[in-house]
């Protein structure tokens, strides 16, 4: 759902009674519509998350960590400069609309005492992060500008005056006497649909909480307008108070579906309810899923779209080598064609397309093409030249083919991790990986090579034995052979991209359960992971082998036994 004007008030509350007073330590801008505020109050940390993207535009406290470009962006130096070491003197919703301010106050390098004030706009597509000077009332800067030319009421740029967003004629619900309630609904069409009326009429409430409020007040049998106005009382007070009861609501799947600061009694028979401790925890639930997911797909199109682009020049390649050597396989006639010529010289004029000869194998009279422009004797020598050409062809032909489709095997198993990360981490690693690889060039010269310690993803089956699994190539490798022991047993979806797996047995004999549990573990981080019946390879890390420089994951193995079974990922243990 919308981050609406009451999740807003509870938000605001919940920031209130947590941050002011605090010292702003750091800010960090992770994308272009996003930033990560750390905040010193007490004896407590908190980091603040505010985002003005159109998908999940919001504020709240949060745990998640961000990947930081090298080079902070504009908007966030400019943060820095005026708020870094402020302190929170207040946080406050403007009236019920999704608009939050922090009044920061800082020191500047005169040592005269500087206010300013974050706004941070909550709008959709309109959402906005301005910074503005309180005393001048000026925009410093945002973090979308928004010119004339966009916007002819309302822009959005350094040194113009702050200008709040239109009401549209919509009346607060702080302070909201029923009269003004019945006459605000009621010029909204109230009677003709209740829902859209209370959207229309007041601001900060969105058209699932509309839906709510009027599904409540049916069940009371009473006046509908007053019996709508008293649900919207009751749960305004309670966001206000800090008395909410935040629940994030999951589907079939187990994803979110929707969240809010009270209990949604019309989601009772359709949607798992999941209490949270906070408004901010709930907010993180529902959005940080969603909001990671966008990041991944933003930051993997062009990583995708560059090895795709190298796996597809590397098909045609296997494809013209192979029809090569095809032709290469078939050259057993030009030696047939020199022979035959050199037995048959005698009877072969020069300056002739073609000669009549017996073929000695079979008895029978053969049509053998020739170049007039050359005697019979030097037909027979080009076509013994070019079958010897033919049989070297063969064998460098065969050589290429291996080494092109190991390459595309490669790139297969990279996409594969591309499209299974769930971390930006990950891809920053998969990006690391491809650049070494020379796939990928550096963004800048000056940029490091990402090294990283591995944090492979951990499980355990159900008998209690620790299962690791690699996100990528470079992790593959050093799990198997530098983490795992040679009794531990190593898996693999067959003949399909995807990850390492390692069963740690601790020098015991593993549970049959425990074979087809991490063999599940395998193929659910393979290619595979939507289908059925899975194929995976097991067997002792010992077996293992990586020949002299292969590509990152790749290995090849003996002893292995195969498994069939269905992707599986069981509770995955908190790093």
């Amino acid at each position: 759902m919308a981050f609406d004007g009451i999740v807003t008030t509870a938000v605001t509350k919940e920031l209130s009674d947590r941050l002011t007073g605090g010292k702003i330590d750091k800010i960090y801008q992770p994308s272009s519509d996003e930033i990560f505020i750390n905040v010193h109050c007490g004896s407590e940390k908190y980091r603040l998350y505010l985002s003005a993207n159109t998908n999940h535009a919001g504020i709240y406290l949060t745990e998640e960590k961000s990947v930081n470009p090298q080079n902070p962006p504009g908007f966030c130096m400019l943060l820095r400069k005026h708020l870094q070491s402020a302190r929170i003197r207040e946080i406050r919703q403007v009236d019920s609309e999704r608009i939050v301010e922090l009044s920061t106050d800082a020191v500047n390098e005169l040592g005269f005492s500087v206010k300013h004030r974050l706004i941070i706009e909550i709008m959709g597509k309109h959402s906005n992060i301005l910074l503005v000077d309180i005393s001048s009332g000026k925009i410093v800067d945002c973090i979308k500008r928004i010119s004339v030319d966009v916007n002819r009421y309302r822009q959005t740029l350094p040194g113009l005056l702050y200008v709040a967003p239109p009401t549209h004629g919509k009346i607060s619900y702080f302070g909201m006497t029923l009269p003004q309630y019945e006459e605000a609904v009621a010029s909204a069409g109230f009677s003709e649909n209740p829902e859209k009326a209370l959207v229309k009429a007041i601001a900060g409430i969105s058209p699932v909480m509309a839906s709510e409020i009027v599904f409540r007040a049916e069940q009371n049998r009473g006046d509908l307008l007053q019996d709508t106005y008293s649900e919207l009382s009751q749960i305004t007070a309670l966001a206000a108070s800090g008395g909410a009861e935040p629940l994030i609501y999951l589907d079939e799947s187990g994803a979110p579906a929707d969240f809010h600061i009270v209990p949604f009694r019309m989601y009772e028979n359709i949607y798992r309810a999941v209490p949270c401790a906070t408004v901010s925890e709930a907010c993180g639930k529902y959005f940080e899923g969603r909001t990671s997911s966008n990041r991944i797909r933003q930051k993997s199109q062009d990583m995708r779209k560059t090895v795709s682009s190298h796996l597809d020049r590397l098909l045609l390649k296997k494809q013209r080598l192979s029809e090569d050597l095809m032709q290469a396989e078939n050259s057993e006639k030009y030696r047939l064609y020199g022979e035959l010529l050199t037995a048959s010289l005698h009877d072969v004029r020069e300056g002739r397309n073609s000669a009549e000869v017996l073929n000695y194998y079979t008895g029978e009279m053969m049509t053998i093409p020739l170049d007039a422009r050359y005697s019979p004797a030097k037909n027979a020598q080009r076509y013994f030249k070019k079958y010897s050409k033919a049989k070297t062809a063969v064998v460098e032909k065969k050589v290429q083919l291996e080494e092109t489709d190991r390459e595309i095997a490669y790139l297969n198993s990279v996409l594969t991790f591309i499209d299974n990360a769930e971390k930006v981490e990950d891809l920053e690693d998969i990006r690391s990986e491809l650049i070494e690889s020379g796939i990928l060039r550096r963004k800048n010269a000056k940029e490091k090579p990402r090294r990283k310690r591995p944090e492979p993803i951990e499980y355990f089956t159900s008998s209690g034995r620790r299962v690791l699994v690699g996100r990528n190539n470079r992790e593959n490798d050093i799990l198997t052979f530098r983490t795992a022991s040679p009794r531990d047993i190593w898996f693999h979806a067959k003949d399909i991209p995807g990850s390492h797996a390692v069963l740690f047995t601790e020098g015991k004999q593993p549970e049959e359960s425990d074979i087809y549990e991490a063999a599940a573990i395998a193929a659910f981080h393979s290619k595979a992971k939507l289908s059925g019946n899975v194929p995976v390879d097991y067997v002792r890390v010992k077996y293992v082998k990586k020949p002299n420089g292969a590509r990152p994951g790749y290995v090849i193995f003996t002893n292995n036994n195969t498994v069939y079974v269905n992707p599986h990922r069981p509770q995955q243990t908190e790093k």
